[in-house]
């Protein structure tokens, strides 16, 4: 059992409420009242989710070897249970498979209630979370963003629909904010897992294109995720404090951009054999995983 609920990998679980009560704050500024029951089944049909892609991430990657190569990192490489317990893995199969039949079944009730908005959403969540492991991961591009559009743009803006909000600027940009900071919370907890990754068929967005290139994405990110807070408060959709999570951010800017000026090994063509900045990115990601956490 200890396995189990290991493949869950709670630490990681805490990225679930912020994203939830990101698209609750969204209804409410929209003059929706929050009910404690809807709230309750949302944020157990998001853990639910969660729980189901970490579960059968695990199972996957224990069946296709992948957990038996990898160097696991506090943030990546897997939370360990299969290679330890092998005979779990029929288990933590099952367990992803009831939590995903849970946040659909979730889903079900929120339809049958008539918030109907929540669909192309709530499917798009699913797609994903059946898919992640063994189909986005063969796809660069996709496999850059699928995580943004689940966590970010399905789960804050499928949380706002299920209380029976509607689109808003405040929605829309509330959610593009983790649709950035995940995406790049995954991109970063993919450098370790290169050469392991590459063996098993994987092609994500490091593998394809290198550590350089897949730094400036990561910049690019950060980027994109402060115009956004900015444009928000700017245009009266945030409130002025909102201003203080700009501050987390310098962190990343200074210490990317210090380690591309200052690492021999990069080049502009995104060679992924330098160490150095593959290191110092792998420390940013630590910052980030610390703070939101998601285990690839």
């Amino acid at each position: 059992m200890h396995s189990i609920l290991q493949s869950a990998r709670g630490p990681f679980l805490i990225l679930t409420p912020i994203c939830v009560l990101l698209g609750v704050a969204a209804a409410l500024s929209q003059g929706i009242v929050v009910d404690a029951l809807s709230l309750t089944l949302i944020m157990v049909g998001a853990l639910s989710a969660h729980i189901s892609v970490n579960a059968l991430n695990e199972y996957l990657d224990f069946r296709s070897g992948l957990d038996l190569t990898t160097e696991r990192t506090p943030f990546s490489g897997g939370s360990g249970a299969l290679p330890a317990n092998p005979g779990a893995a029929q288990g933590v199969l099952a367990f992803g498979v009831i939590t995903l039949l849970l946040t659909a079944a979730i889903g079900l009730w929120f339809l049958w209630q008539g918030m109907t908005g929540l669909l192309p959403l709530g499917l798009a969540g699913l797609i994903i979370i059946v898919t992640y492991t063994r189909q986005i991961n063969r796809s660069p591009w996709l496999c850059l963003i699928a995580p943004g559009i689940g966590f970010g743009l399905a789960m804050v803006a499928g949380s706002a629909y299920a209380l029976g909000g509607g689109d808003s600027l405040t929605l829309w940009l509330a959610a593009l904010v983790p649709f950035f900071l995940v995406n790049n919370l995954l991109l970063l907890n993919q450098y370790p897992d290169i050469d392991a990754d590459k063996a098993v068929g994987r092609n994500h967005f490091p593998i394809a294109y290198g550590v350089a290139r897949s730094t400036s994405a990561y910049l690019l990110f950060v980027l994109a995720t402060a115009a956004v807070i900015i444009a928000g408060v700017a245009s009266g959709q945030f409130p002025l404090w909102s201003l203080l999570a700009l501050l987390p951010l310098l962190l990343p800017l200074a210490e990317l951009a210090l380690s591309l000026l200052l690492a021999p090994g990069v080049s502009v063509s995104g060679d992924r054999s330098d160490a150095a900045g593959s290191d110092a990115a792998l420390d940013t990601g630590s910052a980030a995983g610390s703070s939101s956490g998601v285990a690839s």
